[in-house]
């Protein structure tokens, strides 16, 4: 019986596909006249900015990477929560779980592109890119909100949308969980469990 569940955001809570590549898209063409598909940038979904501008051969990072975030403001009108998630995280409180966020985004980002949405004070818990030295799919991540949170590893479940989620949590000794309605490669991640919707999550706990 798990205690603790640990949610992604990006990808898991909330859609920001739009957001990020279109606005990355942008960056590339305007600092760099570089025109690339959005397909072919798919892999910076799930990992931190400032690794996925390195590896895109890019070389001033922090300065590219302010320039993305403001281009970001374009397409903060995409970004929505996915249905049913006040549900599951109104259900998990009642039931006494303890919730939280291990997420790639930095802490302006969480700030700019979470916080809005009114959901952060059902997450006590939060470990963004700046709290930890290295990041998913290391489990480093996970580990530091072990650490934070007090809760055991055995006992809590990360659910996310990339391989880098499924390795995170796989290498931190953690269940995952995956969620499809945010998951471009579905078959290609393994999971303990594939959740088909944010209601299906309360399952675990015999909830609705």
């Amino acid at each position: 019986m798990y205690s603790t569940v640990i949610f992604d955001i990006d990808g898991t809570i909330i859609n920001t596909e739009q957001a990020v590549l279109g606005s990355l898209q942008k960056l590339l063409e305007k600092n760099y006249d570089r025109k690339m598909e959005q397909h072919e940038l798919a892999f910076v979904l799930g990992i931190p900015g400032t690794v996925s501008l390195g590896q895109l051969g890019i070389e001033d990072i922090e300065h590219a990477n302010k320039c993305w975030n403001d281009l970001m403001s374009d397409y903060r009108h995409t970004i929505h929560v996915y249905e049913g998630f006040q549900q599951v995280f109104t259900n998990l409180r009642e039931q006494s779980i303890v919730t939280g966020v291990v997420t790639s985004k930095t802490k302006k980002e969480f700030q700019d592109d979470f916080v809005p949405f009114g959901l952060s004070h059902f997450l006590p818990f939060v470990i963004s890119a700046e709290d930890t030295e290295l990041h998913k799919p290391h489990p480093e991540p996970l580990l530091k909100f072990l650490e934070l949170s007090g809760v055991k590893a055995d006992t809590s479940i990360y659910i996310g949308d990339t391989i880098y989620d499924y390795e995170c949590a796989r290498d931190a000794g953690i269940d995952f969980g995956l969620a499809l309605w945010g998951c471009n490669q579905p078959d290609s991640i393994p999971a303990k469990y594939k959740f088909e919707s944010p209601e299906e999550i309360l399952t675990l706990f015999d909830i609705s």
